[in-house]
């Protein structure tokens, strides 16, 4: 009885100790799957269907205001593209979002030295009054300095807060940008400031073109108005100011809140072939500001991710798992489509193998970081070798975070990626009118698609996951 006994417990023990082994298998791609993939990629580098997809999209639709007719007309337009594409599935999900709208804006001096201003309305602005508002201006070199200001030195004047940013690869300067632009406004209202003006988040110092962006604002009843300069006019305003005497503006902005609008996430899939339920998440997102055409933000993106996915579906056979693309509403203005979305699927974060978004533009991808458990460090080096001939270096020293949209189900738990494009003259059209489709260059929108296609089928085809449960990556910070 006892040797019975005995023998019982080694085998209970053994089977804990495979269990253990078991899930800490390493995850690998087949080589089939390398071979496959590479085949893929060089396919892809020479195909041309993301960019016919934003050029119909931006030439059919054009801009795509959140909330605007031609939001839904996107929508629709996107819904009919996918059918056509031949994709498994093609759906939508809502989101609902408060409406905002942009109708005038207009801006001068007064004072001391009458003439206009280039600028534009920056979203959740509130409107002037009938007629406009005209103020005396108080002046600051950064945020920091509005935050160390004397309230009443701020009380019932118009804000201007200048900043500048620099073309970087990477882009970094715009976490600078963006918040002074956002939380800025938020800040000056609660100083009681009657507006708030700031240098546009932009590179482009030789064009009168300001760029939008929204703002902090969340209540309209704590809402001012608040505008962005174009470069020039902004370096004109500053070199008036520079004069010491009183300067006055004038402005005029006919924008405001208009209740809540129902838009949607679009969405296609190649369904798997052995795991149907476990997904490949890529995407972008579908609306845009309405100064250009929302060519590089993010007509690009979501052509990315289509294009990458057709080429998956049109491969001799599908997937292991389901290639899902989504194109998210409303990011412009406080990422209402991807919040959505992770709300919607957060209790199935374990079935995302892996995922990523593309919003930084049309530049070719340069850098590729993963956030994945140790296990699967392995599979993303696989991955890494098959994009590196094609200009991308991964690097391991830094987290993926999804990308814009999908860095919500990444903060659900998704492990992710981060495919960094060239955004060296990003934020020369970032927001502004000339994003149009002439920005983006065919040879860099196809070598997105290469990366995009060869990382997603791999993901597909490997054998074990990469680490997505609920709450796995909670050390990457914040994600929005």
């Amino acid at each position: 009885m006892r040797h019975t006994l005995r023998l019982h417990a080694l085998a209970a023990c053994l089977a804990l100790a495979f269990s253990a082994h078991a899930a800490d298998k390493a995850t690998t791609i087949p080589d089939k799957a390398v071979t496959a993939a590479t085949e893929l990629r060089d396919r892809a580098m020479n195909d041309n269907t993301g960019y016919e997809f934003v050029s119909a999209l931006t030439t059919e639709v054009g801009p795509r205001l959140a909330g605007s007719a031609a939001d839904a007309r996107g929508v629709a337009w996107t819904v009919a593209k996918f059918k056509a594409m031949g994709f498994d599935k093609v759906y939508t999900e809502k989101v609902s979002y408060p409406l905002w709208q942009r109708r005038s804006e207009h801006a001068e001096i007064v004072a001391p030295f009458p003439q206009p201003l280039a600028l534009t309305a920056l979203g959740y602005s509130a409107g002037t009054p009938a007629g406009g508002l005209t103020g005396d201006v108080v002046a600051f070199n950064d945020l920091d300095a509005l935050k160390a200001a004397d309230p009443a030195s701020v009380k019932g004047k118009i804000v201007y807060v200048s900043t500048h940013m620099q073309q970087q690869k990477d882009g970094h300067d715009y976490g600078m940008g963006s918040a002074t632009r956002t939380r800025g406004a938020v800040l000056a209202a609660q100083m009681g400031a009657a507006a708030y003006l700031l240098r546009s988040a932009g590179t482009d110092a030789h064009s009168r073109t300001p760029h939008t962006g929204v703002t902090g604002f969340t209540d309209p009843k704590q809402a001012i108005p608040a505008a962005a300069l174009s470069l020039p006019d902004a370096d004109q305003l500053e070199r008036v100011l520079k004069e010491g005497k009183p300067v006055t503006l004038k402005l005029e902005l006919d924008v405001g809140f208009a209740g809540t609008y129902e838009g949607a996430n679009v969405i296609a899939e190649v369904t798997g072939r052995k795991h149907p339920n476990e997904v490949v998440a890529i995407g972008g997102h579908l609306d845009s500001w309405d100064l250009g055409t929302g060519a590089i933000d993010d007509g690009a993106g979501v052509a990315i991710a289509a294009a990458a996915a057709k080429l998956i579906k049109d491969m001799p056979q599908r997937p292991d798992r389901t290639i899902r693309v989504i194109a998210f509403s409303n990011e412009e203005m406080g990422l209402w489509g991807g919040r959505a979305y992770a709300e919607a699927h957060a209790k199935e974060v374990s079935k995302f193998q892996l995922g990523t978004e593309s919003d930084f533009g049309a530049g070719r991808i340069w850098r590729m970081t993963a956030s994945v458990k140790p296990e699967a460090l392995g599979a993303i080096q696989q991955i890494a070798k098959v994009v590196e001939p094609i200009g991308v270096a991964y690097d391991p020293n830094k987290p993926g975070g999804g990308g814009s949209d999908l860095s919500q189900m990444h903060g659900k738990g998704m492990a992710a990626l981060s495919l960094t494009q060239d955004g060296t003259d990003y934020f020369d059209f970032h927001h502004n009118a000339n994003d149009t489709l002439d920005k983006i260059d065919p040879k860099a929108l196809a070598q997105n698609v290469a990366v995009y296609a060869a990382f997603a089928y791999m993901a597909a085809q490997a054998n074990g996951d990469f680490g997505s449960k609920p709450g796995a990556f909670a050390k990457d910070g914040a994600h929005d």
